[in-house]
């Protein structure tokens, strides 16, 4: 059994978020240095994986079953909103040749966090990058020194994520702030079609490009109640 200084146990949740970090590769980028590496982004062929629960938790076998449209996407992941018990809502759906990407609203309607649905299974997960490991709010590790105002508004944002788009993915363009606690997620487009998406920290301007989805298929609006 692993145990700390003076005989304590390490807690099992230490272990469990350090194998997600290791997991969590992704395109990286310090967009002011304008330099990034490349590693292998996780998922599989055919769908997302390692399903989460809310507050990293995770889930249990609770009904889920294939997905196989946009709707039943959004069912699944208003579902899994609605085991925070905060309120949350299913903003924009949107399908990927790997799967279905879904945005969650605050009561208010702003952003709160971003989701995947493997359409195999009909597992529900946060999405890997930004989602885990920025999101203030609702992120596996959420840094509560930076629950202060932005140092990056969505502006600045925009024009980090087109001079890195302009480095590293030359052609493509971003489009489409949603502001979530911490971060900032864009659309990345070649002319006017979606091609893919990004994200810039709201507190360094860091670039973190989600390497995961796989070709962009279609795209469902936010519904208003």
């Amino acid at each position: 059994m692993n145990r700390g200084s003076g005989g304590r146990r390490v807690p099992l949740i230490v272990l469990v978020l350090a194998v997600i970090a290791l997991l969590s590769s992704v395109t990286w980028a310090f967009a002011a240095a304008g330099t990034g590496s490349t590693t292998v982004p996780p998922g599989r062929a055919g769908g997302y994986h390692m399903p989460m629960g809310p507050g990293g938790m995770m889930p249990g076998a609770s009904g889920a079953r294939p997905v196989r449209d946009m709707n039943g996407a959004r069912r699944a992941a208003q579902r899994f909103a609605d085991g925070w018990g905060r309120g949350l809502r299913v903003g924009e759906v949107m399908q990927f040749s790997n799967g279905f990407y879904a945005v969650l609203l605050d009561p208010s309607g702003e952003g709160a966090t971003e989701v995947l649905v493997d359409p195999a299974s009909g597992a529900v997960q946060l999405e890997h990058g930004p989602a885990m490991m920025w999101n203030t709010s609702y992120g596996m590790m959420p840094d509560r020194q930076q629950q202060a105002a932005p140092a990056v508004s969505a502006e600045r944002a925009q024009v980090v994520a087109d001079r890195w788009l302009k480095q590293n993915r030359a052609g493509l363009k971003a489009a489409d702030p949603v502001a979530f606690p911490g971060y900032y997620t864009f659309h990345t487009l070649r002319g006017d079609q979606v091609v893919g998406m990004m994200s810039v920290n709201a507190y360094n301007g860091a670039v973190w490009y989600h390497t995961w989805h796989g070709t962009f298929l279609r795209m469902q609006e936010p519904r208003h109640s």
